[in-house]
């Protein structure tokens, strides 16, 4: 997410959840490895993974999104309004966003986790958000991890 739409696109996401009641963290580093674009928490502890795509070659570049899967019960492409649509599989949920806002296109497919994994993403979730929080306060923390 460094080029110059990218942040645009997660801003306008993340304004999105918030007006819906949800929690975001951008760049959130998963158990397997992974760091997903955008992950939201709801208030019922759905958990949403939101993939950003800033142009097309970055699009057909990534063959990773597919794993993020299963570290979330729906999952999002978000793009700008530019943005090729009919080349994002029917089983991806889609999301159009500029820096003000985002708009939901397409619905994404629940794939409810297991309950350990919920607790796991949660708790790996609620861990970030803290160690980033804390940081703002000390960010000489930052440096001594």
């Amino acid at each position: 997410m460094l080029d110059g739409v990218a942040p645009q696109i997660a801003r306008g996401v993340s304004r999105y959840f918030r007006m819906l009641d949800c929690a975001v963290i951008a760049e959130l580093a998963l158990a397997d490895g992974r760091r997903c674009d955008l992950m939201a928490l709801d208030p019922r502890g759905g958990i949403t993974i939101v993939e950003i795509k800033s142009c097309l070659a970055d699009f057909r570049s990534d063959q990773k999104w597919p794993d993020y899967r299963q570290w979330c019960d729906r999952f999002f492409f978000a793009v700008n309004v530019d943005f090729l649509q009919e080349l994002i599989p029917e089983d991806c949920g889609v999301i159009v966003a500029d820096r003000f806002g985002a708009e939901l296109i397409r619905e994404a497919p629940s794939h409810p986790l297991a309950g350990s994994r919920r607790k796991a993403v949660t708790l790996r979730f609620a861990r970030c958000a803290a160690f980033r929080l804390q940081e703002t306060i000390d960010p000489e923390l930052r440096a001594s991890v």
